[in-house]
């Protein structure tokens, strides 16, 4: 993949070095059984999850609040290195295919993942069309959110 630069004025960025191989995060990831276990902040939680691991396939999620209600995200990995490197959008739908406006907060996650001694450097990139789309996941708790689930992701990973 063609390294991606960062633009701070529509960019967010969690960038951390956790206790656990690359290999582990990646499988995490990547592996729908592992990740309705980490992937949304608690108290929320991920109902579902449906991954076709490679270009054009599907990153599809359903979050749930504590008090029940649902949100489905689907979305298309763009780029799939094992190991290293996961892209996905929710701008497009499955096999590149644009997503009807709605009222979700589009954007495209890179999830990078490098040796960093026995653990991993983890950098997620949240990609926004422009400063308000930026600021607005912000505000949703871009930091706070992304954070607590690699925490939980850690955990997860350590547990099993």
């Amino acid at each position: 993949m063609t390294a991606y630069t960062t633009d701070p004025q529509v960019d967010l960025v969690l960038e951390r070095t956790v206790d656990v191989a690359p290999e582990l995060v990646w499988k995490a990831w990547t592996t729908p059984e592992l990740l309705v276990k980490w992937f949304a902040p608690r108290p929320w939680s991920t109902s579902a999850c449906e991954i076709d691991l490679r270009p054009g396939g599907r990153f599809h999620t359903v979050m749930r609040s504590p008090e029940g209600e649902e949100y489905p995200s689907t979305g298309c990995i763009l780029v799939a290195e094992e190991n290293r490197t996961l892209v996905f959008t929710s701008a497009l739908g499955p096999d590149f295919r644009p997503q009807p406006a709605g009222d979700g907060l589009p954007f495209t996650a890179v999830v990078s993942i490098e040796p960093a001694g026995s653990g991993t450097k983890y950098t997620a990139t949240a990609i926004h069309a422009d400063a308000a789309a930026k600021k607005a996941h912000e505000e949703m708790g871009f930091a706070e959110g992304w954070g607590a689930a690699l925490d939980q992701l850690v955990e997860v990973v350590k547990t099993r």
